[in-house]
């Protein structure tokens, strides 16, 4: 039976684009109470001073959360994240992290990733990676879920169909395009509006952060298998506020032919029970997905080279940050899972 008990909800670091996204989407759940935000260097103005379109929400911002909260959002980067939510998770409050701190279950492979020693190493094994595509039971009875990276959100749901079904080589190739907000709200020159308007540039070509996450899921949909999966990622910052479009290329198995008929009704097989990806006959546009929780994902085969070619597209905000934490939040709650996140695309 579906929950309809209401939610006392706290979210940390409200004053960023992923607090803030968490409120706007938390303000129309029909089960959720917003009773705390907080936000050190805003601490002491209301919630609208601080984002004018949040004024429905006129709440203190504080330096910390008060007492009675149901679930905690955070939305503190890196290492951050891990110390204040440590007292929350061991006092019991269940919690969703938007943050990388629990998302990796090698602990090296995070502080070589993030240059960091982890603050609470002995908290990972609860921690369940919040994608409910993946891992939708085990987000159900978890009081830790850890939201994914934008970028491997995209790449992920574009290939775990070919690797679950075994039909490609280990090895794989993604590209994407991202809109700017996923550099978040801290000004840096690459995002300054006269650098990035009418421009496009490619970033973190020496290895990306949130590759071991597209590594360990793979590995994870893929199962047991003699190679390692290996991802060779590009990102590439273009000038749109919202979204995330991936493109990710693969081969076929030495000896599996398949042709664009089959691997469509495979994607919509895998995905049949996700509410939030929708498998479509034509490529994907983040426009589409603007505001909302979905991933658009189309996989074709070219005719030309034989490669398998994968496209997806969502909003970095929704599907790949905050609109992820409030569908892990619903089935760790009770809730129907699209509850709060019936929100169709920005247009135009």
């Amino acid at each position: 039976m579906t929950s309809t008990k209401i939610t006392n909800v706290g979210i940390l670091n409200v004053t960023g684009y992923v607090g803030a996204e968490t409120a706007r989407l938390l303000y129309n759940h029909p089960y959720v109470r917003i009773v705390g935000v907080t936000g050190r260097s805003m601490a002491g103005k209301r919630l609208p001073e601080v984002f004018p379109h949040l004024f429905a929400l006129d709440l203190p911002v504080t330096e910390t959360l008060p007492e009675g909260c149901d679930i905690v959002f955070s939305a503190l980067p890196h290492a951050a994240a891990a110390e204040t939510l440590a007292p929350i998770i061991q006092a019991g409050i269940p919690v969703v992290d938007g943050s990388a701190d629990f998302r990796l279950q090698d602990v090296p492979v995070y502080e070589a990733t993030y240059k960091t020693t982890h603050p609470a190493p002995a908290l990972v094994a609860q921690s369940v990676f919040g994608l409910p595509e993946l891992h939708r039971d085990a987000i159900r009875i978890t009081k830790l879920a850890a939201g994914p990276g934008c970028h491997s959100t995209g790449v992920i749901l574009a290939l775990a169909p070919l690797f679950a079904a075994g039909l490609i080589e280990h090895s794989v190739i993604a590209d994407t395009k991202t809109g700017l907000s996923g550099a978040g709200r801290a000004f840096a020159l690459p995002v300054h509006f006269s650098e990035a308007d009418e421009n496009v540039s490619p970033y973190g070509l020496d290895g990306h952060r949130h590759v071991p996450e597209m590594l360990q899921e793979l590995t994870f949909v893929r199962g047991r298998k003699t190679e390692p999966v290996t991802v060779t990622f590009t990102p590439h910052y273009i000038p749109m506020t919202r979204g995330i479009l991936s493109t990710c290329y693969a081969d076929a198995l030495v000896g599996v032919s398949i042709d664009r008929v089959e691997i469509m009704q495979m994607y919509r097989d895998f995905y049949a029970d996700a509410p939030f990806v929708r498998v479509s006959d034509a490529p994907p546009s983040t426009k589409a997905v603007a505001g909302t929780n979905f991933c658009v994902v189309h996989p074709s085969v070219n005719l030309q080279t034989g490669k398998i070619v994968v496209t997806s597209a969502l909003d970095n905000l929704g599907k790949g940050a905050a609109g992820a934490m409030v569908q892990c939040m619903n089935l760790m709650r009770g809730y129907d899972e699209d509850a709060g996140l019936r929100t169709l695309g920005l247009f135009p």
